[in-house]
């Protein structure tokens, strides 16, 4: 999970607000909603990090705070996110995202920048995603499922798979006093290159896995 910073909503989202017995369902531009949605998102599912694309076939688009619940912000943009589809159609416990959420509500928002859920989500070495906060920790399985097997399996793959890429770039494995600032600067290229270098364009699935051991590997190579 990785912080997302909402951009301006469509024109037509805006315009059908101000049209008399409008909502949601009657909103017809959902295109260029799921299409203001992946961009802000750069490609990824709100909560899994899977790859999404704006089209009905490729994403759902997730109201955080759930549609049946919360009727006055079912075209609030705030409240709007991309998500994957969540393996939909298959068995409950196989699901995840939005999908198996369904109606229960989750106490952050990656969305809002106050629960920064980037400073609070930790990924272990097998895969699995947990929190520091008590409460949301519990919410990724029990509302989101996000340590479903296929998940978990998919974060371990992308993170053994860029183990093995180090291997490539010994400037990012010296162990010498003479070269530590050297390693410490081509980890830093190194994230920046994980994380993108503006603030458009794809990330790569499941970013936040490797992200996240960055920045422990630089925890311990001092400045």
């Amino acid at each position: 999970m990785r912080n997302i910073t909402k951009g301006t909503e469509p024109t037509s989202l805006t315009q059908h607000r101000l049209t008399p017995h409008s909502d949601y369902d009657n909103f017809q531009d959902k295109t260029a909603l799921r299409e203001a949605l992946v961009g802000e998102q750069r490609g990824l599912c709100c909560y899994c990090l899977q790859p999404i694309q704006a089209n009905e076939r490729k994403m759902k688009i997730e109201h955080w705070h759930p549609y049946e619940r919360y009727p006055l912000e079912r075209m609030t943009y705030r409240n709007l996110l991309g998500a994957c589809k969540g393996n939909e159609g298959q068995p409950e416990a196989d699901q995840h995202c939005d999908t198996f959420k369904g109606v229960k509500n989750l106490s952050r928002n990656p969305a809002n920048p106050l629960d920064n859920v980037e400073a609070i989500v930790h990924y272990l070495a097998d895969g699995t995603i947990t929190s520091s906060d008590p409460k949301f920790n519990e919410e990724l399985n029990s509302v989101l499922n996000l340590n479903v097997a296929f998940l978990v399996n998919s974060r371990l793959s992308e993170l053994r798979a860029f183990q093995r890429a180090l291997n490539k770039r010994p400037a990012l494995l010296s162990q010498s006093r003479a070269g530590r600032r050297k390693v410490r600067q081509s980890w830093e290229s190194l994230l920046t290159e994980w994380e993108g270098d503006s603030d458009f364009g794809n990330l790569k699935p499941f970013c936040s896995v490797i992200i996240y051991w960055i920045k422990k590997k630089l925890a311990r190579i001092p400045a």
